[in-house]
């Protein structure tokens, strides 16, 4: 598949890794900055042009006429737009994905009808992370959340901990535990290494289990790995920039929310666009100010801002002084993955949040959700069966029979509104939305040629 990136920023940029390490992708990058591009280019295995990513010529250089699909993700909604406009009318690129921040063209959906702009996806990344934050914010001491088959199902990470009744029990045990609740355990990590979940697997303090359950069962399934934790009420959020006046928009009808912002213009435009929300003028770094405002009583501290470093120092202060949870906006995965094993709670990786929404269109098949787990080293991917057990390889078949490739599994299967949990002897039938997990992302080509062969004869 040839692909073009438009923007070699930190989205861009994590697109290209993530898609050229696939043999079967062709990946060209188009940038203003040819540093960034040089760079890029003795790292990874792709093309590069120096240019406007707009311009047509620029375009035309880097392969549009030939490309399967154009994903502009520079730092201009405009140029993007503009970009996936030109590569349509003098290229006829069949698909053009665009990230747009402004919720000034993403709250008009007619802009993006075929008759409109010539964008067939758009993609926000403050919106996605938003949605990510919400999602943690209201299910207490889960590390990740993630939505498949329309919401029926979640994909939760946690950090098993003392108290919970299944740790330091077989996983078998779960079922007996909970004989009426949908949930599958599909992964585990100990120490960084994967641990294939048997039955006959023993959970240990400080895992990091992931598991599948229906909307309803996540709670039941949580208090089995940990101690339930109590609601959240009290949010303190550092940064009014898009994603914290987002997230406090979000939140502030149902909880307490106070926002710290340094910019005393910002914090004045923020406060009398947020009905509910505390907005305080200051540094969210600063000790005296935190302790003013009461951090240790507060459930939540997020870091949003847009230095990294100011998020990592304020959520690690915050933490120190009291706050139950923190988390922070982090970009470089090398860093989140410092931060959580210390006192940060949770790193949040835009990247890694809008690379799954980006995956979900380029993946062949008919893949309808991805999301990248792991920092990137592993996948879980929503994929629709279709065929017959003539010409299908999985149609037809018991899930204990499908010729999976290592570290790939079947989570569940969701067959019109029922959920059904993966067992060795669950038929897969056409039109079904099934839900797999590979604890090695470079499986995901095998996985796709399982999903799209044709039978053998």
């Amino acid at each position: 598949m040839k692909i073009v990136i438009l923007g070699a920023g930190q989205v861009g940029r994590t697109a290209a890794y993530h898609l050229s390490r696939e043999e079967a992708n062709e990946v060209t990058v188009v940038d203003l900055n040819e540093e960034a591009l040089r760079d890029l280019q003795e790292r990874l295995d792709i093309r590069t042009i120096a240019g406007n990513a707009a311009f047509p010529t620029v375009l035309e250089a880097a392969g549009a006429a030939e490309a399967d699909i154009i994903v502009a993700l520079t730092s201009s909604d405009e140029v993007n737009m503009m970009a996936c406009e030109v590569a349509y009318t003098l290229f006829r690129t069949p698909t053009k994905i665009a990230r747009i921040r402004s919720a000034e063209y993403t709250s008009r959906p007619e802009l993006f009808t075929e008759e409109a702009l010539s964008v067939d996806v758009f993609i926000s990344p403050e919106q996605l992370v938003t949605e990510y934050i919400e999602r943690l914010i209201r299910h207490p001491g889960a590390l990740q959340v993630l939505d498949f088959a329309a919401g029926k199902l979640r994909l939760v990470g946690v950090r098993a901990k003392r108290g919970g009744p299944l740790v330091n029990r077989a996983l078998r045990e779960l079922r007996e535990h909970l004989p009426k609740a949908e949930a599958k355990v599909v992964a585990i990590y100990r120490a960084g290494r994967n641990v294939r979940p048997e039955g006959d697997t023993v959970i240990e303090e400080g895992d990091e289990v992931f598991f599948l359950a229906a909307r309803n069962d996540l709670r039941r399934v949580m208090s089995e790995l940990r101690r339930e934790d109590s609601p959240v009420r009290r949010v303190v959020l550092a940064g009014g920039g898009n994603i914290g006046f987002r997230v406090a928009k979000a939140l502030e009808k149902e909880n307490q929310v106070k926002l710290i912002e340094r910019d005393p213009r910002r914090a004045r435009r923020v406060s009398e666009l947020l009905e509910n929300t505390i907005v305080l003028n200051g540094d969210a770094a600063d000790e005296e100010l935190l302790i003013e405002e009461n951090i240790d009583s507060a459930d939540v501290f997020v870091a949003l801002t847009n230095s990294e470093e100011a998020n990592i120092l304020s959520a690690m202060l915050a933490k120190r002084l009291g706050a139950h949870k923190v988390m922070a906006l982090i970009n470089k995965p090398s860093y989140a993955e410092l931060m959580e094993s210390g006192s940060i709670d949770v790193a949040i990786s835009p990247q890694t949040i809008t690379i799954g929404s980006l995956l979900a269109h380029v993946r062949r098949g008919d893949v309808v959700r991805v999301h990248s787990l792991r920092r990137g080293a592993a996948e879980a991917l929503e994929i629709v069966v279709h065929g017959s057990d003539r010409n299908s390889r999985v149609v037809g078949k018991p899930i204990g029979e499908l010729r999976l490739p290592d570290g790939a599994s079947i989570g569940a299967v969701v067959r019109g509104d029922e959920v059904i949990m993966a067992q060795p002897d669950v038929v897969i039938k056409a039109d079904d939305h099934v839900i797999l997990f590979l604890a090695d992302r470079r499986q995901v080509e095998a996985v796709e040629r399982l999903f799209l062969g044709a039978a053998a004869r």
